[in-house]
């Protein structure tokens, strides 16, 4: 039987075959019994599915003796924060980021308001069963939100003069992201920030941010910002409407952290999958470059482990361990926005000093042990000998089907392309 947990919690159809009310019910007893908690915080995002999941979760709570407190609408992080913060001993988040609006997910975070390690998942997976005999109790915490929301604000100082454009990808983010850069003095125009479920994800937010670009150009905005379905991630637009991804937005918090002398800023962590243009940049500037495997989940582990305190993925994901404990959408917007105000510079100029190359993904379908046979990796070899660092090439199975993943980087997308296909044919076998 697979496990029940994935990277990032458990994700899926809801009510379908395995994200079922009843799992819910089942997966939140055995977290309240498995990590101790007496006080429970809830949060969700927008999708049709999230009150009745909900609902479902403060049975499987209480009936473990948990007193529960239901967040409504909120980022992924604020549940975190709240936590973090000690207002509660464990959070859920009924989420499935930037998946559709049919998925939904679970997402927990334990004691500190960190994600489970796999040791938790697994103990909670095989205590699923009786829900327990516990009556706890069930309030809501707006007083909370508003808490978390003081908290963000408090990391910057006044964006006065800066106009943004905001895509709340019709998720958590819809109501929380508009008002945080409000109050802190940001003119805002609000885009895809309805709240409908529905739309959850569907042609907005940071995995399609054509519109929000439109947009920035449309108002004359400074920037725009794109958050996912959980906002615990987001995507940018220069005044120019050119999208500025993750690893730009790494590459100039790396440098404002360096600049201002901040501890560990000597380091940046990464997954394998950030561009090589990010490891120069660094490298230029005297920054170190740490990569793991893909997946925020491992980029917070290698910066809990060693004490960095900045990381991140392409994707947005980028943890501020200075100012929260998980990825934050919202955080990273008011830092980039900050660092726009104090130095005077646009946001095109501050990302142009991560120069990207051009990178190509394809995906082989092979059995996944092609990747590690030794005529593949002989190609790999000959590939990035010719190369002669000017590029790199990434093989990468598939963790849940039978794919490999052929990544290169070059200086040309013409050459990128010619590369990986030469590759992904030797990987298939042709």
């Amino acid at each position: 039987m697979a496990r029940l947990f994935g990277t990032d919690g458990i994700r899926g159809l809801a009510f379908g075959d395995v994200l079922t009310e009843d799992l819910t019910r089942q997966v939140a007893a055995s977290a309240a019994r498995v990590l101790g908690g007496t006080r429970v915080v809830i949060g969700r995002d927008t999708r049709p599915s999230g009150p009745a999941l909900e609902r479902a979760a403060v049975e499987g709570f209480t009936a473990a003796g948990a007193d529960v407190v239901l967040l409504g609408v909120v980022p992924t992080p604020a549940v975190a924060q709240v936590v973090a913060a000690g207002a509660a001993d464990l959070g859920l988040v009924l989420s499935a980021s930037h998946n559709p609006a049919a998925d939904n997910g679970l997402k927990l975070f334990g004691p500190g308001g960190h994600k489970l390690t796999d040791a938790q998942e697994d103990a909670i997976e095989a205590g699923l069963g009786d829900l327990g005999p516990g009556n706890g109790t069930v309030s809501e915490g707006a007083e909370l939100v508003e808490g978390y929301l003081a908290s963000l604000l408090s990391t910057v100082g006044s964006l006065a003069g800066l106009r943004v454009v905001v895509d709340g990808a019709q998720g958590a983010a819809s109501v929380v992201a508009p008002e945080v850069y409000r109050r802190a003095g940001a003119e805002v125009v609000a885009v895809h920030c309805d709240a409908d479920g529905e739309g959850i994800n569907d042609g907005c937010g940071a995995t399609h941010p054509e519109s929000l670009a439109a947009a920035v150009v449309e108002h004359g905005a400074d920037l725009g910002v794109a958050h996912d379905g959980d906002a615990d991630r987001c995507i940018f637009v220069d005044a120019a409407g050119q999208v500025r991804g993750g690893d730009q937005v790494l590459g100039l918090l790396a440098l404002a952290r360096q600049e201002a002398g901040l501890p560990a800023s000597d380091v940046l962590v990464a997954t394998v999958m950030s561009n090589l243009g990010l490891a120069l940049a660094m490298e230029a500037a005297g920054i170190e470059l740490v990569r793991t495997a893909v997946g925020d989940r491992y980029v917070l582990e290698a910066m809990l482990e060693h004490g960095y305190r900045l990381g991140g993925e392409q994707s947005g994901h980028v943890v501020l361990l200075d100012h929260a404990t998980t990825g934050d959408g919202i955080l990273t917007a008011l830092q980039v926005m900050a660092r726009v105000v104090s130095t005077g510079q646009p946001l095109a100029t501050l990302a142009d000093v991560v120069a990207l190359l051009p990178q190509v993904l394809l995906n082989v379908r092979a059995d996944r042990s092609r990747a590690a046979d030794r005529d593949v990796l002989a190609a790999v070899a000959a590939e990035e000998a010719a190369l002669a660092g000017s590029g790199r090439v990434l093989l990468r199975p598939s963790g849940t089907e039978a794919l490999v993943r052929v990544m290169v980087e070059a200086p040309t997308h013409e050459t990128a392309t010619e590369v990986a296909k030469r590759l992904a044919g030797v990987v298939a076998g042709d």
